[in-house]
């Protein structure tokens, strides 16, 4: 396991680097600047911004000196925002993106997982129909859709929560069911068909022949094995609360690190857009590694096929 976990890390690092790179080239090839503005900047003081800011060296330099800072940690000053470094705003942004994104995944587990079990069990009856035609619905319904529609429902329509902003726990509501919603409509149908190839296993019918109770059957010996297609949809998972929170924090007017990826973007402050893109990644890595870890553990045979 140590190997495999070390391996894993090495592959995750390597990959962090390569993003890195892209995305600063994609960053410096991008037209425009951070300091275009609609009125005109004396030359002088142009390049005297351009040279604090080190716009002045050559590329690859550049390249150097910011992955140098990144890896301490330090991703500069903001461009756009005066008076302000990147690893200020990722400090002020993350513990609401973090506490976003925990909800959701609890909510998407929550009803996702038992929802698929219920169905499972109950197979060809309406505790099956019900919940997986509701899943169709969750997965044909963006997250830019969802959200609305729960604005209309429940903030404008029965007026019983707030449609945007935060800081009391009624915000978080809405946010959180909108990217928990979507995502608990795929852990239902992967927990089904997980529980569904279990419950058909020889071990099973043996099982129900010298009369176990279907709970013990259900919860001792097919649940661990069950619960594997949706681990594996973990990460991928994780990747798309992260990713949906662009138009979440957008939609609701959430300060988290989502909202302010797409104010970079705007404003090309590059040195928020390089910092973002960073951990964002690095968040991506550091989940599908526990994802990896937790299926290994639930199924050993793993280890050897990665």
């Amino acid at each position: 396991m140590t190997r495999f976990i070390i391996t894993r890390i090495i592959q995750g690092l390597v990959v962090l680097l390569a993003i890195y790179a892209l995305t600063f080239v994609l960053v410096a090839l991008t037209p425009g600047s951070p300091f275009s503005t609609e009125r005109a900047i004396r030359p002088e003081i142009l390049a005297q911004i351009e040279a604090f800011y080190g716009y002045d060296r050559p590329p690859l330099e550049r390249f150097w000196t910011s992955l140098t800072n990144a890896l301490q940690g330090e991703f500069g000053p903001s461009a756009v925002y005066a008076n302000r470094s990147v690893t200020d705003i990722i400090g002020e942004a993350f513990p609401v993106s973090l506490m976003l994104g925990s909800i959701s995944l609890i909510v998407a587990l929550g009803i996702g997982i038992p929802a698929g079990i219920v169905a499972a069990v109950k197979r060809n009856t309406w505790l099956d129909y019900l919940p997986m035609s509701a899943s169709m619905v969750g997965i044909c319904l963006p997250t830019f859709v969802l959200g609305p529609i729960l604005v209309l429902i429940f903030g404008i329509g029965l007026q019983i929560l707030p449609v945007s902003g935060w800081g009391a726990p009624e915000f978080i509501i809405l946010p959180a069911a909108t990217l928990g919603l979507f995502y608990a409509a795929y852990f239902a149908r992967l927990t089904r068909g997980g529980m569904l190839e279990m419950l058909n296993q020889d071990f099973v019918r043996t099982a129900q022949a010298k009369g176990v109770p279907q709970t013990t059957i259900v919860w001792k010996h097919c649940l661990k094995g069950g619960l594997i297609p949706a681990i594996t949809f973990l990460g991928p998972a994780l990747a798309g609360i992260i990713a949906g929170s662009f138009v979440v924090e957008t939609i609701f007017q959430i300060p988290g690190l989502g909202q302010w990826f797409v104010k970079g973007a705007l404003n090309r402050d590059d040195f928020l857009i390089l910092g973002l893109t960073v951990l964002f990644a690095a968040l991506i890595v550091m989940m599908n590694l526990l994802v990896d870890i937790i299926q290994v553990a639930l199924n050993p045979r793993l280890k050897y096929e990665k």
